[in-house]
């Protein structure tokens, strides 16, 4: 018989072994059984004999030596434009990352495309809507809306262009170098080489069924493309004077444009450590169903530590060497890094980080399917909730959180 004093003593070591067990990890190295390099002691714990690409591997350092507070088993968070297959042809060529490619991006899809001075991505229109950042040289743009609206403009390195669902347009590069963009679309399915061509229609479109439909002999369509162009070699547009001009007639001029100089914008939050800048349906009006935020952090700082309760985020990343984690239930913790081309995701609600390990500025921009931009940041949380709550959580002096950033700065310089 083991006797009520015996119970007790043995339920009290065992609380004594949990409380222990609990209290293993460090500070910096929360996990049992511990994780990281700095817990691989043993000889040759680090050593990879391959087979592997040095090359590659190089690229990611945190995926080869993760920091000691991962954990779990997280979706990646990384893609790219650098290794997606480029469809080239005469005038330009793209490439794209979908959700077929990138499992984790559910929301958005992504093109990066180029277009050669006069190079034109054909007349078209798609089911998704279609955002873009205009990264290289100038393109014009041509839309029509839906209440049959003309609209054309001229768009610039840093200056964003949307198109809802349905909306007819085109794109064509300008001098003296044509132009490099990437597009999003509002859903992870969208496929830039698989959109409604005008090409395709007439071509498929019985030749007495154009004639009536344009008022015109069947013969004038006699010489139409019998396959679609899709990019193709054009002569570099006039002045866009002369095009606006051709265009507008007795047509009414769209309430809002369809062009936005995000790259010049007024700053949503600047300091000397960075800045963010936002364009959504409060200053972009026409985008209804995406937001944006171009963020810029100097070397040595961070995108302070928040999450986005209304939409995932899309990242592309412009210039610059960047590290991110990201921080869901469970716990779990994924570390990634990110270089020019590179594209990242995370999903909505889940805590992120993004740091700038480079000697450059780093550049990316985050796309969301939502109407507006929102974030919510850590330290103005904690700094705008009672002192007392909070230090009790973290075991932290209340002066200690009274000199916290109570005002979302956004970017933070690196201590």
């Amino acid at each position: 018989m083991i006797s009520r004093r015996n119970l007790l003593a043995a339920s009290a070591m065992g609380a004594a072994m949990t409380v222990s067990a609990a209290k293993a990890g460090s500070f910096g190295n929360p996990d049992e059984p511990p994780q990281g390099a700095i817990n691989a002691k043993g000889p040759g714990n680090l050593r990879d004999p391959g087979p592997q690409s040095e090359v590659l591997g190089n690229q990611f350092p945190s995926a080869q030596s993760p920091p000691a507070t991962d954990v779990g088993g997280m979706p990646t968070t990384w893609a790219s434009f650098n290794n997606a297959p480029k469809r080239i042809q005469n005038g330009g060529w793209a490439r794209e990352v979908t959700v077929a490619d990138f499992a984790i991006s559910k929301e958005i899809s992504g093109v990066n495309m180029r277009l050669t001075a006069g190079g034109i991505r054909e007349l078209h229109w798609h089911q998704a809507a279609e955002w873009a950042i205009m990264t290289y040289g100038t393109c014009r743009v041509t839309v029509l809306d839906a209440q049959g609206r003309p609209y054309v403009a001229d768009v610039r390195e840093g200056d964003l262009w949307y198109f809802p669902p349905g909306a007819p347009h085109s794109l064509q590069g300008l001098g003296p170098d044509g132009c490099e963009f990437v597009i999003c679309f509002d859903d992870g399915h969208a496929d830039e080489f698989n959109t409604l061509l005008v090409t395709d229609w007439f071509a498929h479109t019985p030749p007495e069924i154009l004639a009536k439909n344009f008022g015109v002999p069947a013969d004038t369509f006699s010489k139409l493309p019998l396959h679609n162009l899709w990019i193709f070699q054009g002569t570099v547009p006039g002045d866009l004077t002369g095009d606006r001009a051709a265009i507008q007639k007795e047509a009414p001029v769209p309430t809002h444009p369809f062009i936005f100089p995000l790259g010049s914008s007024q700053p949503f939050k600047s300091s000397d450590t960075g800045s963010i800048r936002i364009a959504d349906s409060s200053n972009f009006k026409v985008s209804t169903a995406v937001a944006a935020a171009l963020v810029t952090v100097r070397p040595g700082g961070i995108r302070e530590m928040h999450w986005h309760p209304n939409a995932d985020e899309w990242q592309y990343y412009i210039k610059g060497k960047a590290r991110m984690t990201v921080f869901d239930t469970g716990p779990n913790a994924l570390t990634m890094d990110f270089n020019a081309g590179d594209i990242g995701y995370v999903r909505r609600n889940l805590g992120h980080y993004v740091e700038n390990v480079g000697d450059t500025d780093l550049q990316f921009i985050g796309v969301f399917r939502a109407s507006r931009y929102e974030e919510v940041s850590l330290s103005n949380w904690l700094t705008h909730t009672p002192p007392k709550l909070v230090a009790q959580h973290l075991n932290v002096d209340e002066r200690t959180i009274a000199d916290w950033p109570d005002n979302a700065p956004g970017v933070m310089a690196k201590r």
